[in-house]
């Protein structure tokens, strides 16, 4: 397995900080589910946990981006993690007290989600820096692993935990995002990227042109957008925990987690044999395998069963994500990478947190089970529709800068 990346210290710090930070939302999504399902059984205060999260990204993509362009992406990063902090404090004070209404939740994810919108271009964007372009695809894979494998640990241990308490629970994740924070202030400061303008509002759309112009880049992170739009499952885990597979706060976490196992191993195996050609045809096949994959999940009653078609759907999600992700930050110039990322962010905020109230307006509507089938048959139609609208994402092949 290469481990390149992992040479440069900088690199190394900001790997455990994402991972710590990933870890600690990932306990509070799991905590987070199950109480207000517990709350209000109702599919779609699920979806509003989605919704919640989205809509700050969305309304924000003009300037976040912009923001880490102009005051470097380490330090939008700190804080963010700062009010991450808060926000689990925050809602660790309202489990304390008690809840009767998921309504302070709600608000508090609202925060969060506003911090979080402004950590993920930063992030993303930060990476290039840390390493040499010959090892930037291997610190992209390993990027991607860090969200991973927090989806492992995180999901099954905000089961263990919330299981113990719910107060146990957020308090753990507002401590682990403490300890993300130092990690971000131990990080080298890093040049901001050359010739960048001051922010005007002109300058806030660059992010919006860069990508309506490549046709690679759009079709990559549209893509994506759609393909888990449509089937994502993740907001109906809980009904599924609790009402289809007899499970409980610990069931939900080994659920929540399942995809984090499937992607790790497959982020491994990508370490230590990359794609070196055909990548745009991998790509879609590999979202059309998601989309079948859910199909299977959502039509299992069996725990075991389901656990394993969780891991393929986040097995063929992963190589999805190195494969675009590598493509979108080789392709975007250092001037509008931030931006570029915002936007990128955005379409992944609206694939899973949308799709999370996607999957809970449908499931009220029609059923948890016909919602599932129905949105893996959108993401193979997804594929398919794909590789005929973007052919150069289609015939995109290589993943180390040649573009032919």
């Amino acid at each position: 397995m290469q481990l390149s990346a992992f040479s440069h210290r900088s690199f190394v710090l900001y790997w455990l900080a994402r991972f710590c930070a990933t870890f600690a939302v990932q306990i509070i999504a799991v905590a987070v589910a199950w109480q207000v399902y517990d709350l209000t059984r109702d599919p779609l205060d699920l979806g509003i946990i989605g919704m919640v999260q989205f809509l700050p990204m969305l309304l924000l993509v003009l300037v976040t981006g912009s923001v880490a362009d102009r005051y470097g992406h380490r330090l939008v990063m700190l804080v963010s993690l700062i009010v991450q902090v808060l926000c689990a404090a925050g809602i660790f004070l309202f489990a304390w007290r008690g809840l009767t209404t998921p309504m302070p939740i709600f608000v508090a994810l609202t925060v969060l989600a506003v911090a979080r919108a402004f950590f993920g271009p930063a992030s993303q964007a930060l990476v290039v820096y840390l390493v040499p372009k010959h090892d930037f695809a291997n610190a992209v894979g390993w990027n991607s692993s860090a969200w991973q494998v927090a989806s492992i640990v995180g999901p099954v241990a905000g089961g263990l935990l919330y299981g113990v308490a719910a107060t146990v629970a957020y308090g753990t994740s507002a401590v682990i995002l403490a300890v993300a924070t130092v990690l971000m202030v131990m990080i080298p400061s890093t040049p901001p990227p050359a010739e960048i303008r001051r922010i005007t509002f002109a300058s806030l759309f660059d992010g919006l042109w860069f990508i309506r112009k490549h046709k690679l880049v759009l079709g990559a992170i549209s893509l994506d957008l759609f393909a888990v739009l449509l089937g994502g499952a993740v907001a109906l885990l809980p009904i599924y925990a609790r009402d289809i597979l007899q499970l409980g706060p610990w069931g939900l976490g080994f659920l929540r987690a399942a995809p984090g196992i499937g992607a790790v191993l497959t982020a491994a195996l990508l370490a230590t044999n990359p794609v070196r050609d055909h990548a745009g045809r991998i790509l879609l096949v590999f979202v059309g395998l998601f989309g079948l994959f859910t199909v299977g999940f959502g039509l299992s009653t069996t725990a075991w069963w389901s656990i394993v078609l969780l891991a393929l759907i986040g097995a063929a999600d992963m190589v999805s994500v190195v494969i675009r992700e590598t493509l979108l930050q080789l392709w975007t110039p250092d001037e509008v990478r931030g931006r570029v990322n915002a936007v990128n962010m955005v379409f992944l905020g609206a694939s899973n947190e949308l799709g999370e109230f996607r999957a809970g307006m449908m499931a009220a509507w029609i059923g948890v089970v016909p919602a599932v089938v129905f949105g893996g048959v959108g993401a193979v139609g997804v594929a398919v529709v794909w590789a005929l609208l973007f052919p150069s994402l289609r015939d995109a092949r290589y993943l180390d800068g040649r573009k032919e």
